[in-house]
């Protein structure tokens, strides 16, 4: 089996279930946060909306320095759930072609993250994937249903039903 065929039902049911979450962002809450040192809920929502971005960042390259970019890598937050929406559809359809063309050898090319010059890590682009792209991505969605909890916001199934949801 290709590398590709076993990360891509990952990724669509991952993504499948971001949008769910996504759908359930209520714009008039788009600037709360629940701590001063918090992310407000949408810009989390677009930062989430932007991540499937980093899967072409990380086949069409060998490194990325984050010194190179600098607030204009920050997505900015959405004027609606609509466009919020429209991103995040978007980006997770870009991101699944780029996953699709790939072959084997292109995964298991190093790839580095660097901070001005600075070596963070170095890893075969398969392990940057499954943990600096996907992982990421639920753990920011992780937050993201706390918010919405906080918010009394209705949450969606993730891995198995909610309170809200069988």
């Amino acid at each position: 089996m290709a590398i590709k065929d076993g990360l891509l039902p990952e990724f669509d049911h991952e993504m499948g279930t971001t949008r769910r979450l996504l759908e359930r962002v209520p714009e008039s809450e788009f600037g709360w946060k629940p701590h001063d040192k918090s992310f407000a809920l949408g810009h989390l929502a677009a930062h989430i909306a932007n991540l499937p971005t980093w899967i072409g960042m990380t086949l069409d390259a060998t490194e990325f320095d984050a010194a190179d970019f600098g607030d204009e890598a920050r997505p900015r937050p959405p004027a609606s759930r609509a466009e919020l929406l429209a991103r995040f559809d978007a980006n997770a359809k870009q991101a699944r072609a780029k996953l699709d063309d790939q072959i084997d050898p292109a995964f298991l090319v190093p790839w580095t993250l660097k901070n001005a010059g600075q070596e963070l890590f170095t890893m075969p682009k398969l392990s940057v994937l499954r943990i600096f792209v996907m992982n990421h991505l639920i753990h920011h969605r992780g937050q993201l249903s706390v918010y919405l909890r906080l918010r009394n916001v209705p949450l969606p199934s993730i891995y198995g039903p909610t309170a809200d949801e069988a």
